[in-house]
């Protein structure tokens, strides 16, 4: 079966790329998409290696391999180096300010004949001094747990 998406690297392309994997400067997962983008590109001496051949060889799924590859026809070679955007990612209950809120309450003194505050009691206490709308005790366990 034909591939769908040809890459076809100029010249110039093929020289960023080789730079890129030679200088190990760039982020991991930039060189694994370069090197993607090298063995697939079909105006290479050799002609491009298989899907299969090119995961197996930089230990990646044959999946990655795909994606880099339609990425930089649809888009370009630029956006099939880089990640795709998460568009679906859960924003933050706690920024900067709110987590400086929970230690600063975590440290304090308990409420009157308490020994210790509890998750449900740091909970309740910014939801009361309006940090913030709803928050779980998971949350604050897991924000104090980072900070600590």
């Amino acid at each position: 079966m034909a591939k769908k998406y040809r890459v076809g690297l100029t010249e110039e392309e093929q020289e960023e790329l080789k730079a890129m994997v030679s200088k190990g400067r760039a982020a991991a997962y930039k060189q694994t998409h370069a090197r993607i983008l090298l063995l697939c590109d079909e105006n290479q001496a050799d002609g491009p290696m298989m899907d299969q051949e090119i995961a197996r060889a930089l230990k990646v799924g044959t999946a990655t391999v795909e994606r880099v590859r339609r990425r930089c026809v649809e888009e370009s070679v630029e956006a099939a180096l880089g990640r795709k955007q998460q568009l679906n990612r859960r924003r933050k209950k706690l920024d900067g300010q709110g987590e400086a809120h929970l230690v600063a309450m975590a440290c304090s003194q308990p409420p009157e004949g308490r020994v210790s505050w509890t998750l449900r009691m740091l909970a309740d206490g910014l939801m009361e001094r309006e940090i913030v709308d709803t928050i779980s005790t998971e949350t604050v366990r897991r924000t104090l747990k980072k900070t600590n």
